[in-house]
């Protein structure tokens, strides 16, 4: 198991410091810097300046928005970051959410899974260099009885392959995912959960396009905090995790709602979706349970945090995207190297 850093958004202040994070990420060994974007700061101008700044570490989207840029346009993008950053660059992808989608990119939040097969589809061949034709349900390349015609790729990655992922939550897109992608970007991975609600779905991909799990990334995103009260240290992640559970979609459609479901809360998620979605954000985050934080989170001190990777190693996973706590830079850095010390105590590098 790898460990990775997860920065998440821009924008929020702490930009200076984020790079500070990603450059001791890449002092002390870390496989992946990954960062994100949602209706705020664009993930591929932050991997751009990350990996300027950087020398060994990969950079990577988790995620690129599928409803933000056409195929074509992500193939380019995949393309220029592999080769700006020396072949350091991985491509996650995601469908986003329905308010995102349709509130901010003006894109119909219909039929993900046939959208995201097909942008896959169209990524997979534009990287490849060949002439990009294509025709399907959202796209036709090049346009009938126009000018166009079909074109390739005029920059050349410095790698032939670029390992793409796919963040995947329910069972349908974990399953699709594992059939037509190299890696899977999750959220609340709780090891004790994991072969029933991720694994065995990713598993039955693989099966379907002749392959197991041998080789394949599974990347769960783990908030982390140091210190000796666990409970404590739990209660700093209340509002990140009801604002998933509660706030992430709306009342018909919230897919870590329906994880924590699936991870049996099906009555706190409810009671925390409810309260979250009628304005009562504190109440929300006081009844999200503590045992849904501490499975889904790396807490206490570094023999804990040791452990706790041993049982996500055996989980499944292949890569470890840590976002440790604090308000400070030095507090982020600790937790860094922390992660490093616990997972040579684990074992399990």
């Amino acid at each position: 198991m790898r460990l990775g850093i997860n920065l998440g958004y821009w924008g929020a202040g702490m930009d200076a410091d984020n790079l500070e994070v990603a450059r001791e990420a890449d002092r002390l060994g870390y496989a992946v810097c990954w960062a994100a974007e949602a209706y705020g700061s664009d993930a591929a101008t932050v991997l751009a300046w990350v990996a300027a700044q950087t020398e060994r570490i990969d950079v990577g989207s988790a995620i690129f928005q599928i409803p933000a840029r056409t195929p074509a346009m992500t193939a380019m993008t995949a393309a220029t970051l592999d080769t700006l950053s020396g072949g350091r660059f991985r491509l996650g992808l995601g469908v986003s959410g329905p308010q995102v989608s349709e509130g901010w990119y003006g894109t119909r939040f219909d039929k993900p899974l046939a959208r995201t097969r097909e942008y896959v589809e169209i990524i997979r061949k534009a990287m490849s260099r060949e002439r990009l034709t294509h025709q399907g349900q959202n796209w036709t390349l090049p346009l009938p009885d126009g000018p166009g015609k079909p074109l390739k790729l005029t920059v050349h990655p410095v790698r032939e392959y670029i390992p793409l992922y796919i963040a995947a939550i329910g069972p349908k897109n974990l399953e699709q995912t594992g059939e037509i992608a190299d890696g899977a970007l999750v959220l609340f991975y709780a090891p004790e959960h994991a072969e029933a609600t991720t694994l065995s779905s990713l598993r039955a991909g693989r099966e379907k396009a002749g392959k197991d799990l041998e080789g394949f990334d599974v990347v769960p995103t783990v908030p982390m905090a140091l210190g000796d009260d666990v409970r404590s240290l739990a209660d700093q992640f209340r509002p990140y995790t009801a604002l998933y559970v509660g706030g992430m979609g709306s009342a018909k459609q919230n897919f870590y709602n329906k994880l924590a479901q699936r991870m049996g809360y099906e009555k706190e998620a409810a009671e925390i979706q409810e309260k979250y979605l009628s304005g009562d954000k504190e109440g929300a985050a006081a009844a999200v349970p503590h045992e849904l934080i501490d499975s889904t989170s790396l807490l206490g001190p570094v023999e804990r945090i040791a452990d706790r990777m041993q049982a996500y190693a055996e989980a499944g996973v292949t890569t470890l995207s840590l976002t440790p706590a604090g308000f400070t830079l030095e507090e982020r850095l600790a937790g860094l190297r922390a992660g490093v010390e616990a997972l040579d105590r684990a074992g399990v590098a």
